[in-house]
């Protein structure tokens, strides 16, 4: 491929991933902690720029909880071990709710729904959802980190000392294993996110501390919607 060639599949992936509402949401997120991790929760131009932001995202979430919604209707994948099942349809449950009671809080903030205090309520619940979706989706990944190892470990006893890193099954198990490792690490974050808004530590977990935790689990979601980029052809 000639340079120009390379350009524009470059140009091309990034028009793709920056055409997706969930990319673009997840950019302004990161913005978002970054400005609260400068400001450390004091007032000046980082600041102005969480709240915006923040105001901002709550556009694209606009009705995404019908997303959830349908998640939780729809039927799971055979074999799956109840325990998980119940943690993924709860997860639906407290996602979907999280982002329905969000909607109110943008009205309130919007300046269209004028009850101040049943907002504040209402938003404070809104992240208790948002916590126990992200409880809920760590449980999850470790439950399903745990039967792909021992699916792992099963195949490669039946591959009986072959290269098992040729084995086209054990490489998408190997994949769907760091996928899942990595979504796990960015749950775990999303706790500490949490707990930092609804300041149930406040003296550990500070804006700044917010700011940093918030900042990197953005990062891992813009990575995990990032496109594949199409194999070159051997010359």
């Amino acid at each position: 491929m000639s340079t120009l060639d390379v350009v524009r599949t470059e140009l091309a992936l990034a028009v793709l991933y920056l055409n997706k509402a969930e990319a673009r949401d997840k950019i302004c997120r990161a913005i978002q902690y970054g400005s609260k991790f400068v400001s450390n929760g004091e007032p000046g131009t980082a600041q102005n720029v969480d709240k915006s932001t923040s105001l901002a995202r709550k556009v694209f979430r606009l009705f995404k909880f019908v997303n959830d919604l349908q998640a939780l209707i729809s039927p799971v994948a055979p074999g799956t071990p109840l325990p998980i099942v119940l943690l993924g349809k709860s997860k639906n449950a407290l996602l979907s709710t999280f982002l329905f009671l969000d909607q109110i809080v943008w009205l309130h903030r919007s300046g269209i729904y004028k009850n101040k205090e049943r907002a504040e309520i209402l938003g404070r619940i809104s992240l208790f959802c948002w916590m126990g979706s992200s409880v809920c989706t760590t449980l999850v990944e470790i439950g399903e980190i745990g039967r792909l190892s021992k699916s792992m470990k099963k195949l490669d006893k039946e591959l009986k000392g072959a290269d098992k890193y040729k084995n086209e099954q054990y490489r998408a198990k190997l994949k769907a294993s760091n996928d899942r490792s990595l979504a796990l690490i960015k749950s775990a974050i999303d706790i500490v996110v949490a707990v930092g808004l609804l300041q149930l530590a406040p003296k550990k977990v500070t804006p700044r501390v917010t700011g940093a935790f918030g900042f990197t689990s953005s990062l891992i979601s813009c990575y995990q919607l990032l496109p594949s980029a199409p194999k070159s052809k051997a010359s």
